[in-house]
């Protein structure tokens, strides 16, 4: 397959030019062009997609509260229909099967008749990556990060904890606090080795990051447990973050043999830091919340 035709103008090579991802499909939604940039956000290259559908497990977009877009809410249908732009934000798959965070412009695609024959969908990475790359640097410098999953290490996270507890305490700023715990993960490394097992650590932790926010610390608490830190957040808050999360893990997969996916999910305990709180109590408090959506079937957030 020819990625570019030569004509006097070619838009293609144009658009390979821009940072964001570009892709056009038909009325069927099948692709038909895929941009550099979209090769590199996504993970996936012009050969794998062109000539399949975009719902063909290929971006499989989530809007902003992880809730599946492309059988009932798709971006490129609601352009096609109405004729008009269409502007929202969400999460796509990466080719590795993490979550991106990204910006999504949709438009249709006419011919000289007027008549809709498609849709060009525009998107763009919004993740904090620089944000968080001075992060990793800082870690790495202190010994404080690690290194499997590059987030930030229980030591460092203890350290934070211990200040924004005071910092809670002294000021009444609302923290919330997230405990999450890799659902049946011993169960992976049994019977797909201990590098599916690393495989997995790391697409959650890529995941979970996706969907932290800006001023959030995200750090790997011990074995498959994941420990997120939310200044200056309420309770509602608190369980919005701590749904979408859940959600993002649940819609995320690796491919490994052939056309079988491996998926997995995450229970997760979530509270807010109390006035009379001391790490011993957060810490039995959060860590029963997580038991109890451990002991309620899994896949679930308990607050308290």
């Amino acid at each position: 397959m020819e990625r570019r035709q030569h004509t006097d103008f070619c838009w293609e090579m144009v658009l390979d030019t821009l940072r964001e991802g570009v892709y056009v499909t038909n009325t069927e939604r099948v692709i038909t062009f895929w941009n550099k940039a979209a090769e590199e956000i996504t993970g996936c290259q012009f050969e794998e997609v062109v000539e399949r559908a975009c719902r063909d497990n290929i971006l499989e977009h989530l809007d902003r509260n992880g809730e599946p877009l492309c059988e009932t809410h798709c971006p490129l249908v609601a352009t096609m229909r109405s004729g008009q732009q269409v502007e929202t934000e969400g999460y796509l798959m990466h080719r590795e099967g993490h979550r991106v965070p990204v910006f999504i412009r949709t438009a249709p695609v006419v011919d000289a008749q007027g008549k809709i024959v498609g849709a060009c969908e525009v998107f763009g990475d919004i993740s904090a990556r620089m944000a968080n790359a001075r992060l990793m640097r800082e870690l790495e410098r202190l010994a404080m990060m690690d290194h499997l999953t590059q987030l930030a290490n229980r030591r460092y996270t203890e350290l934070k904890l211990a200040e924004w507890l005071a910092q809670a305490r002294s000021t009444g700023v609302g923290v919330g606090v997230i405990l999450y715990d890799i659902d049946y993960f011993k169960q992976v490394n049994d019977t797909h080795g201990h590098d599916m097992g690393d495989r997995v650590l790391r697409m959650v932790a890529d995941t979970l990051r996706s969907g932290s926010r800006s001023p959030d610390l995200l750090g790997r608490w011990g074995g498959e447990e994941f420990l997120q830190l939310l200044p200056n957040i309420t309770a509602t808050t608190l369980e919005e973050v701590a749904e979408r999360n859940r959600g993002l893990v649940e819609h995320s997969r690796i491919g490994f043999t052939g056309d079988l996916l491996l998926k997995v999910t995450v229970s997760l305990g979530a509270t807010m830091i109390q006035p009379e709180d001391d790490l011993g109590t957060l810490f039995r408090r959060v860590d029963a919340l997580l038991y109890q959506s451990k002991h309620q079937g899994r896949n679930r957030v308990s607050l308290g």
